[in-house]
């Protein structure tokens, strides 16, 4: 039985809050207080796959809020959340992404979507350099170079720490989500789609769905049947299916 929408936006604020927290937590403590120079620095490894994952639970949160689904019936929640984490992320517009987005679910896998590539829809690499142009505007790229700029020249950070903790995690991310929570589920390499969503959800265990896209690679297909449940029901969601 699907959760109520008070308990399910509960639970999705709580959630949404705990990722972004621990994400601005460990950008700052990288950035600015890691001594990579000292013993500290084996921290780094771990510091920086802990930074990737938590940005992709960015864009998952940003993602959840363009449906509706962080908090079901409270748009004012929705979009105070999407703009926050893409804010945060690397300045995107939350309303452009959001429209993007719509075109997505309008036409997946078409030509018509624009987070796909008719010309390569095999192909990783020039597939990723469309998708990463279409969403990397001269917004982002500004706000990047701000914030780049202020840590080193105004709060005095590490240009190396900066590079690991921020630069790092942000494209690291990028094409993580790209391959499991786009090119993977909807690549035309695997045969048939199943139906008009033309997506596949791959077959991996519930954790490594979890650590690779929050869900969305492991069960893509049911996000496009179910747009409105949000990340951490789709398991649920393909057991109550069947």
């Amino acid at each position: 039985m699907t959760d109520a929408p008070a308990r399910t936006g509960l639970i999705g604020v709580a959630l949404a809050t705990a990722i972004t927290g621990a994400w601005l937590a460990a950008h700052v403590y990288g950035v600015f207080f890691l001594d990579l120079s000292s013993r500290e620095a084996l921290l780094a490894p771990l510091l920086i796959l802990a930074l990737l994952w938590l940005s992709v639970g960015l864009f998952i949160i940003s993602h959840d809020a363009i449906h509706g689904s962080l908090a079901p019936g409270r748009p004012v929640v929705n979009r105070a959340f999407g703009w926050v984490v893409m804010t945060l992320y690397a300045g995107f517009h939350y309303d452009r992404l959001a429209r993007s987005h719509a075109g997505h679910h309008a036409a997946p896998g078409t030509a018509d979507d624009p987070d796909f590539s008719a010309d390569h829809p095999d192909a990783f690499w020039p597939w990723f350099v469309q998708f990463f142009r279409h969403h990397f505007s001269w917004r982002p790229f500004l706000f990047v170079n701000a914030v780049v700029f202020f840590y080193w020249l105004v709060l005095g950070a590490s240009p190396l720490n900066i590079v690991l903790f921020y630069g790092v995690p942000a494209l690291g991310s990028a094409v993580q989500l790209f391959y499991f929570g786009t090119f993977r589920p909807h690549r035309h390499a695997e045969g048939a789609f199943a139906d008009k969503h033309n997506a596949r959800s791959d077959r991996m265990p519930a954790l490594a769905a979890l650590l690779t896209c929050y869900n969305f690679g492991g069960y893509h297909h049911e996000h496009h049947l179910y747009p409105h449940e949000p990340w951490w029901r789709l398991p649920r969601r393909r057991t109550e299916a069947r």
